[in-house]
């Protein structure tokens, strides 16, 4: 029997089980907001010039949104990177593509399981990051109300409704993140490369944002749609970044991904 993506996307998610830089990210991902709510146990000040930093005192709620504005920069960049400049680079380093090819699958299937389980792993990389600041937050904080950026007092229950809903748009920019870095991944065959290449590409698009004289582009780069969330902590929801990054993001992704699969379906393993 001929198995199907499903099959293959199981295989997938076995692989990255057994690989340490899966638990080196996602473990990243766990311990980082602990060290940061340590800090703000430990330390009086906090950062008043980012949005909710002044309330990481007053409510845990405010942490992960915290978490959210620095992680943008290179952390959640490079947590998904490990895995998706490595999930296809890995079968050129370990010459595993030809039996994989074999199995009676096509490449497409082959590369669509590389896909979800590249997006499950970004996923559940947010996930934990969400879920340990939240608690960790709570616990040095409370679980109190938090004002909105268009100053409304929010409840803590809807707080926390408006942080679970932002955690989740935050992966917009996230999976195009991931897309590119399966890209990088099908194209350069090496997963250093691949992972280096998909952060310093993160990292140039920021610099752009901020180089003087370009302010005309910035509604379009990838860096500003890290930043789309905070449309859901205005009163009311402000859509319009919700909206444009939606579209800005698939600009990116997109495109991505279809030059991967076009690498991936024509590569000759035969040579290798």
């Amino acid at each position: 029997m001929n198995p199907g993506v499903l099959t293959i996307y199981r295989w997938e998610l076995r692989k990255l089980r057994a690989q340490k830089r899966t638990y080196l990210g996602l473990g990243a991902a766990a311990i980082v907001p602990i060290i940061f709510v340590v800090a703000l146990v430990t330390q009086s000040g906090q950062p008043n010039d980012v949005a909710f930093g002044r309330y990481l005192h007053d409510t845990g709620l405010a942490v992960p949104l915290v978490l959210l504005l620095f992680g943008s920069v290179w952390m959640f960049p490079l947590i998904t990177a490990l895995v998706a400049g490595d999930i296809v680079a890995a079968e050129d380093r370990n010459d595993t593509l030809k039996t994989i090819l074999t199995r009676s699958v096509e490449r497409h299937q082959v590369f669509a399981g590389k896909a979800l389980a590249t997006f499950t792993y970004a996923i559940l990389a947010i996930a934990v990051t969400g879920a340990v600041a939240l608690v960790a937050g709570i616990l040095a904080s409370g679980f109190n109300s938090i004002i909105s950026l268009s100053g409304t007092r929010v409840s803590a229950t809807e707080g926390l409704g408006l942080v679970g809903l932002s955690l989740l748009f935050y992966l917009v920019p996230i999976l195009a993140i991931a897309s590119i870095g399966l890209l990088f991944s099908t194209v350069f065959r090496n997963s250093a490369a691949a992972i280096v290449g998909t952060l310093m590409f993160s990292l140039l698009v920021q610099l752009i944002g901020i180089l003087p004289g370009l302010g005309g582009i910035h509604p379009y780069l990838l860096s500003t749609q890290f930043n789309a969330w905070q449309g859901f902590l205005r009163s009311p929801v402000d859509w319009t970044p919700v909206i444009r990054a939606l579209w800005v993001c698939a600009i990116y992704a997109v495109p991505a991904l279809i030059a991967a699969v076009l690498v991936f379906l024509r590569r000759d393993v035969a040579g290798d």
